[in-house]
């Protein structure tokens, strides 16, 4: 956008100082383009900027220079190169990375979300489409509606954008045929009608020409709507909604830059505040009073949603990163217990019962999935029974966390039920998730105060509790050690109980088979029951093959400090395969055993065990020795 001031220095002035007024108080809209790969997106917003004279002489140049080396469009301006950056979206022609610009019009202010269209970069759009008010969805007019353009559609909605804007584009490529495109808006709106997206506004371009996205195109005298430029500037903003509801602030940042301040740092979510209103601490419960509204430009007489700003209290309450400042006659649910739409973005599937670190806001717990109740097919809608989800796989599922969580279904709030999944041993995000409700379960069931409590337990055993976790290949030789330390246990006097890999699944868990999925659930069972028998006050020896470490961290974890031990039984697969009593591995090297562990499904020997037992070194009976004498000591 050119400005051009004319008359004195102070008119100049005067102008300039008027013009950044009004900008600073321009709406902004943030709003993303997706679609299936190729369909133009980041030629679309190339222009866009281009168009909107948001492109410096320099960038002009440097762009012309770069169509001429990368481009794809011959001598033209290759306007995709305007957003794509990575050496590797050049090359290829496609986008990998989200892209994000700002440019600006007359009327309003912009930040353009450009997301990739493979599918294995889904994950990347659903960024984009987290902070996004509206989402253009395009379409190649030669190709019509694609697999990419239902699933970005559904996860568009899904994550809460009201405003579509359907742009029909390529539309050079096939004629400007009108025929053409009321065939693809026909398409898309019985798609559309089906997950709920009740209204969109469509429109034929070219992203490369420029037709109908910031002026009406000669080339399509039958479109009598807007271009896509008006209808971005007009499309109104409902930012009333959240500034009405209850006052919500997830506390970012404990401000304590001297012993005479201690504010809570946040961006309010919802809601308003002013000094002298009433709120609650949450989890904890605790009240207080507003006592400053404070800001790097002084202090504030109120706060609105959408404010970046420190609050201090008229009381000294404990209050920490990842609380939740509220309303105090209106706070948010609090549950450890929930039901969500589940987006998988990691390469290893979703696994129930797996322990993964669930981020929502600034607050980390630990949390893991109970039930898939089932996937959803985005092509067709339908509702399948799934036990695990895949890359791009959209699921519902109850999931369970290691403390209660002070929350907002996603559906009223984005900030207060929106997650993410964090893988607990790469730290990648593997999954996003949208919070529809509490489970019932976690209001109704409640922690009973026993009077005799593990201390009391153990006192009367005479012995502190440990769990001892056996683990390694199948003929590792564990269940044998395991069985000859309990047996040394109890003749010194120790109360022992074994749980041992093939007698549990007799019964406890007998339902489940040997895909990871029950192999995680195995071991999440035999966990809580070892730890119950803990608490019991006794020394519980569990032998199972136990073969991902996230299972086994997991268990450590539902243990008291210094109370589990893991002993890592280390024999080679070859050896294994020697001893082979049972005759398992000839049976998987045959075909004939799925699953198998060492064979065609992975181990993940221990990283840090305890105890480390080499039974090509060791006898048994060796072996067993070790074990008690570090166990006693």
């Amino acid at each position: 956008m050119t400005l051009q001031f004319f008359g004195s220095a102070d008119r100049m002035d005067d102008n300039i100082d008027a013009y950044l007024e009004q900008h600073q108080h321009k709406s902004l809209l943030r709003f993303i383009t997706c679609g299936s790969v190729d369909d133009g997106k980041s030629t679309l917003i190339g222009r866009l900027l281009y168009d909107s004279k948001m492109i410096f002489e320099d960038q002009l140049a440097a762009l012309e220079a770069d169509s001429r080396r990368h481009g794809t469009q011959g001598q033209e301006i290759d306007f995709a190169l305007l957003v794509d950056g990575l050496a590797a979206e050049r090359e290829q022609g496609i986008t990998i990375d989200v892209a994000y610009r700002f440019f600006a019009t007359d009327k309003r202010k912009f930040i353009v979300a450009d997301t990739p269209g493979h599918e294995q970069y889904t994950r990347n759009m659903v960024t984009g489409a987290s902070t996004a008010d509206l989402a253009v969805i395009l379409v190649d007019a030669r190709k019509g509606v694609l697999t990419q353009t239902r699933r970005h559609s559904y996860l568009a909605n899904l994550l809460g954008i009201r405003n579509i804007a359907l742009a029909v584009n390529k539309m050079d490529l096939v004629g400007y045929d009108q025929a053409r495109f009321e065939e693809i808006v026909a398409d898309y709106r019985a798609f559309a009608e089906q997950i709920g997206i009740d209204q969109f506004a469509a429109f034929p371009v070219s992203g490369l020409r420029g037709d109908n996205i910031t002026a009406l195109s000669d080339a399509t005298p039958w479109y009598r709507g807007p271009a896509l430029l008006d209808h971005l500037e007009s499309i109104s903003l409902d930012q009333d909604a959240l500034r009405s509801a209850p006052f919500r602030m997830a506390v970012q940042w404990v401000n304590r830059p001297n012993h005479e301040f201690r504010g809570f740092s946040g961006l309010i979510a919802s809601g308003s505040i002013r000094p002298g209103d009433a709120v609650r601490l949450l989890p904890s419960g605790r009240t207080s009073t507003i006592s400053r509204i404070v800001t790097m430009d002084g202090d504030l007489d109120a706060a609105v949603a959408g404010q970046s700003i420190t609050l201090t209290l008229a009381d000294e309450l404990d209050c920490s990163r990842g609380d939740l400042i509220a309303a105090a006659d209106a706070p948010p649910e609090i549950a450890d217990q929930f039901e969500a739409t589940i987006v998988w973005m990691g390469e290893e599937p979703l696994l129930p019962g797996r322990s993964y670190w669930l981020k929502i806001g600034a607050t980390t717990v630990i949390a893991s999935v109970n039930e898939l109740k089932h996937e959803v097919n985005v092509n067709t809608l339908e509702r399948r029974a799934a036990k695990t989800l895949s890359l791009n796989g959209i699921g519902v599922a109850t999931l369970s966390t290691d403390r209660p969580l002070p929350f907002t279904p996603y559906a009223e709030n984005h900030d207060l039920g929106g997650f993410i999944l964090i893988d607990r041993l790469t730290n990648a995000t593997v999954g996003a998730g949208m919070i529809h409700f509490a489970l019932r379960r976690a209001h109704n069931i409640h922690w009973q105060h026993l009077e005799v409590d593990r201390a009391a337990h153990a006192r009367l055993k005479n012995q502190g509790p440990r769990v001892l976790w056996f683990t390694g290949l199948s003929g590792a030789g564990k269940s044998t050690i395991a069985n000859l330390v309990e047996k040394k246990l109890h003749g010194l006097g120790r109360h022992t109980f074994l749980l041992d890999g093939d007698n549990v699944r007799h019964g406890l868990n007998k339902d489940l088979g040997f895909t990871d999925v029950d192999r995680v659930e195995n071991i999440r069972r035999v966990g809580e029951v070892a730890k119950l028998m803990a608490d019991a006050g006794l020394i519980v020896l569990c032998a199972f093959i136990s073969p991902f470490r996230a299972e086994r961290r997991m268990v450590r974890e539902m243990m008291k400090e210094d109370e589990f031990m893991e002993v890592f039984v280390d024999t080679p697969l070859a050896e294994a395969e020697k001893r082979d009593e049972k005759g398992l591995y000839k049976k998987a090297r045959r075909g004939e055993l799925a699953n198998f562990t060492g064979i065609d499904s992975p181990y993940e020997p221990p990283e840090r065990a305890e105890i480390r037992i080499d039974t090509t070194r060791l006898s048994a009976e060796q072996a067993a020795d070790l074990i008690v004498d570090r166990l006693l000591a």
